[in-house]
């Protein structure tokens, strides 16, 4: 073969060679099992918020933000408008104070199978704007299972006219401990990984305490932050949320 014939076919070939490489790093999808850039790893997932069938309308009490230009502070249950679940016998139960007061607050538990308060008494005003925390264990109180608990958050604006106190809440119920961890698959550690499962599996106060907890360790963390301000949007709380998503700027609690 003449020497001008070998060059024009090695050419040929190595064209040909090159177009399809090309073609295949241009083909959607040739490049899926790639791990995708550092900066999208970084990205949290989201948790999202799975209420279980049997849910009640209308638990939540307080509604949402209204604004803050007035002289007194609003307060919100961090609960969804239905019958919050938990795992634990005595959870922690958030709520969120939109800035700083003086006035005297109150705790309230109602059994709803009976009229008289399990319990009323006075809680410490917060110090600071922000997500509060109510510990039912540090008060000595235990939920019993299927059974449902309203809370209440007071702040008392004239101790003789109740009428005008500052009231949010919520409905909180305890399910049975076999059922919740064998049929519910309910994780009773707290970590990131728990805060997703709870949640999806329909435990709002578990989910929703954890993730609070490991705020407070990380007040800093943007991405724990993000997540809250997830699951409060998914409940209609949209000005608690926002106001998350503000604090990743300048983080408080």
């Amino acid at each position: 073969m003449k020497p001008s014939i070998i060059i024009r076919s090695a050419l040929i070939i190595t064209f040909s060679l090159s177009g399809f490489t090309s073609g295949l790093a241009a083909t959607p999808g040739a490049d899926q099992g790639i791990l995708p850039p550092a900066a999208q790893l970084d990205e949290p997932l989201m948790p999202i918020y799975t209420p279980r069938q049997k849910t009640t309308p209308r638990a939540r009490v307080g509604g949402g933000l209204r604004g803050t230009d007035g002289k007194d502070p609003e307060i919100v249950a961090l609960v969804p408008d239905h019958v919050g679940l938990t795992v634990k016998q005595a959870p922690s139960l958030n709520w969120f104070l939109s800035k700083p007061t003086s006035l005297p607050m109150r705790f309230t538990l109602i059994d709803i199978r009976s009229i008289k308060p399990l319990h009323e008494g006075p809680i410490p005003t917060p110090d600071h704007a922000g997500v509060q925390s109510i510990n039912l264990k540090n008060l000595g109180l235990a939920l019993e299972p299927e059974v449902q608990y309203r809370w209440y958050i007071s702040a008392i604006r004239n101790p003789e006219s109740p009428s005008q106190d500052i009231v949010a809440g919520g409905v909180i119920e305890r399910c049975e401990f076999s059922t919740c961890l064998v049929e519910m698959e309910v994780d009773l550690s707290c970590d990131r990984p728990s805060v997703l499962r709870n949640a999806l599996r329909g435990f709002w106060y578990d989910a929703m305490a954890c993730l609070c907890e490991l705020i407070d360790a990380k007040p800093s963390d943007q991405a724990l932050r993000r997540q809250r301000a997830s699951l409060l949007n998914q409940i209609g709380l949209h000005g608690v949320a926002d106001w998350d998503l503000r604090s990743i700027q300048a983080p408080v609690r």
